[in-house]
């Protein structure tokens, strides 16, 4: 029988972490050394803002890639927002550099 343990073991806990497959493009993805990832973030990550300082802090690749503030944009779910937008409810958020034309 299962137990609220054994879920935790299994990369999910009750106190729900979101789940979220992140990928990243263009120098983005140069920095990180990926293309993407599934990852579980703490509760506490209530924003797109709030991922990219969690994500700065997990190693100096990913200080790299985001070290500028507000260079890299996002998308969650394929639709641009900014970094307040919450991530509730998100499966898919994609970070990008910003896109110019010439």
């Amino acid at each position: 029988m299962a137990t609220a343990s054994t879920s935790a073991t299994a990369g999910v806990s009750p106190t729900a972490a979101q789940v979220l497959t992140v990928r990243y493009f263009a120098w983005v993805r140069e920095k990180v050394g990926r293309a993407d990832e599934r990852i579980e973030v703490p509760a506490s990550v209530a924003t797109v803002g709030d991922l990219v300082a969690w994500l700065t802090s997990r190693g100096p690749e990913y200080a790299a890639a985001f070290g500028t503030a507000g260079v890299v944009r996002a998308a969650l779910d394929q639709t641009h927002v900014k970094p307040a937008q919450s991530l509730a409810g998100a499966k898919e958020v994609a970070f990008f550099p910003p896109v110019t034309g010439g």
